[in-house]
């Protein structure tokens, strides 16, 4: 469940300026207000485009995205990140203006206050798993499915912890409020404090029979595969999050967080988005030039090996390295290296001692001092 990219939500080019970021999200934002749109997946989607636009209203947090992507952006940007210091003041007074109620507090707990307080509620807990890939998966994109064990709603008791026919009743100790008052005497003065209730734990209800399938908790553990789609171009440690399906809780599930190893290749070292390989060349090919087929990632390239090339010559494959996750692709270095044969035929020896007399004849190394 990968998110979409930020400039399709609000519907605005790459180059859109501040001014268009805002009319555009001020325009969705009215359109998706939960007062006013009551279809099933407003809510969803007011959020989906408020995130966008804390985003990509702001100067950093833009630049990163454009520069990361998606993958490398919500591996440096947490939820928190995101909304921490987004300036929703302006809509607030709009919507307020309107006879709407302003939406943020309700739907994003205290991200447009002063900090980040977490989610409020019975949320569910993050979850996170390891996936390794390969290289040359890290370089095409692939989905890949991964087993996850993580908490649900019972589907049998859906959630409620009671036994489907046994409604749970009220607690008679807290009258279902699910808090209690407490008052304490130290000397003359009296302290009152308001706590959960310890009967009930807090829910305002007792349950007379337990759910056969959950025991009373809602919740049951399940084993599911998941399909994550790898973008071209992810790095070792990147992270992916998958939208609840974390723990699950009783006001909204977590999250999951999928941690892409990708393991070091045989023959290719990346540095970023180029690539580097070396290619054994004979004494004759680096002597005399030649042509010869260099493998990369994603098949063959040719490469010119001009005439007097020396040992260790790197030469550079244009557009034949990692792709970039905001596009465009690296080079592929690629490192000449003279192989020496270790044995000679009779033959091969006389030639070589030929050369090397009339190599001797020329100016040696010392003679330039």
């Amino acid at each position: 469940m990968t998110k979409k990219d930020y400039y399709e939500v609000l519907g605005v080019s790459k180059s859109a300026g501040k001014d268009e970021i805002k009319k555009a999200y001020r325009k969705l934002a009215f359109k998706y207000h939960p007062d006013r749109n009551k279809s099933p997946d407003a809510e969803a989607k007011f959020k989906e485009i408020s995130e966008a636009y804390a985003v990509l209203s702001n100067e950093q947090k833009k630049a990163a995205y454009d520069q990361y992507g998606h993958a490398g952006f919500d591996q440096r940007f947490s939820q928190e990140d995101i909304f921490r210091g987004a300036k929703f003041e302006d809509m607030e007074d709009l919507f307020r203006s309107a006879g709407f109620r302003s939406p943020f507090e309700d739907l994003f707990g205290s991200f447009f206050g002063g900090g980040f307080g977490g989610r409020r509620g019975d949320y569910g807990a993050d979850l996170a798993v390891e996936m390794d890939i390969e290289l040359k998966e890290a370089a095409k994109g692939i989905s890949k499915d991964v087993d996850v064990k993580h908490s649900i709603i019972c589907r049998h008791c859906k959630g409620s912890g009671s036994e489907p026919g046994n409604p749970p009743k009220r607690c008679d100790e807290c009258k279902g409020s699910g808090k209690v008052r407490e008052t304490r005497a130290m000397g003359p003065m009296r302290f009152m404090t308001v706590g959960a209730c310890r009967k009930c734990n807090g829910t305002g209800e007792i349950i007379t029979k337990k759910c056969k399938m959950c025991q009373g908790t809602g919740k049951t553990r399940e084993r599911e595969k998941v399909k994550v789609r790898i973008p071209a171009g992810i790095e070792d440690g990147m992270q992916l999050r998958l939208d609840g399906l974390g723990e699950a809780g009783k006001d909204g599930s977590g999250d999951l967080y999928v941690i892409v190893r990708v393991k070091p290749h045989k023959h290719f070292k990346r540095n970023n988005s180029d690539l580097w390989i070396d290619v054994p060349i004979s004494f004759s090919q680096a002597a005399l030039g030649d042509k010869v087929d260099v493998p990369t990632l994603f098949g063959k390239a040719k490469l010119k090996i001009p005439p007097g090339t020396q040992s260790h010559t790197v030469f550079e494959l244009k557009g034949e390295g990692m792709p970039r996750l905001r596009g465009g692709k690296g080079n592929q270095m690629v490192r000449v290296v003279v192989d020496v044969p270790k044995k000679l035929t009779k033959k091969q020896k006389e030639i070589l001692q030929e050369f090397d007399k009339n190599y001797k004849k020329k100016k040696g190394f010392f003679d330039f001092f």
